[in-house]
């Protein structure tokens, strides 16, 4: 690894979804990044050693994105491509109420939405494969105006649990474009001899065997975390 020990230009850069710096100065001599290592010489498929977020989710710190400041629109435009949902994706919707309930600990609630999820897997067609440029696009078009328009409702009328929430749904996304963006170089190969967890309170998913302490996004600590098994 190339190092500039000692130049007058170290910098730091952050990651947007845990917070993890990478300081130029200081390396990662651990993982073999020798101090003075400049952030143009990690390589392309070098990730965040917390949560796992490539390269392009870091920001170098003090030059965070001085983007056109766009001004909030807070009229919801109805969507063109409205479709009735799937079976597949009302099981889904299901599933999601059901833990929502079962935090709320409302158990009555959550068995019945179980109930329906199961119902309605069963009776879903299969799958199709995932369109996984389509996905990141979605997924960036959240991230460009989905997020700053949620934000700025939540902020006009003093939500801060709204704002709390969209903090923790925006790091999670940004770690789905990560994984996707991740998985659309490396494919299947990505997921061998590992593991996946996801956790329970944010949703951030994890990939590898050996969990971090504390969730990266929402701090709960790893023992929320579930590993999602029944991969092939």
């Amino acid at each position: 690894m190339k190092s500039n020990e000692g130049g007058n230009d170290m910098a730091k850069y952050v990651c947007s979804v845990c917070g993890y710096a990478y300081d130029e100065a200081k390396g990662i001599p651990e993982a073999g990044i020798t101090p003075g290592t400049a952030w143009v010489d990690l390589p392309e498929d070098w990730i965040c050693p917390l949560c796992g977020a490539t390269k392009p989710e870091f920001e170098k710190q003090g030059e965070i994105a001085s983007t056109e400041v766009k001004k909030p629109t807070f009229v919801i435009e109805p969507s063109t491509d409205i479709k009735e949902m799937s079976a597949l994706e009302i099981s889904a919707l299901c599933t999601n109420l059901a833990r929502g309930c079962e935090k709320q600990y409302k158990l009555e609630e959550a068995a019945l939405f179980n109930e329906l999820a199961g119902y309605f897997k069963k009776a879903s067609a299969p799958a199709e494969s995932p369109d996984i440029d389509q996905m990141i696009a979605l997924i960036e078009k959240d991230l460009e105006e989905g997020f700053p328009n949620a934000n700025a409702l939540a902020a006009d009328v003093k939500d801060r649990g709204a704002l709390r929430a969209l903090v923790w749904s925006e790091k999670v996304t940004r770690i789905l474009k990560s994984l996707l963006t991740r998985y659309k170089k490396e494919g299947d190969a990505m997921l061998e001899n590992t593991g996946v967890y996801v956790c329970t309170i944010c949703g951030f998913i994890y990939i590898g065997d050996n969990l971090p302490d504390v969730c990266p996004v929402c701090k709960v600590p790893n023992w929320k975390f579930e590993k999602i098994e029944g991969r092939s």
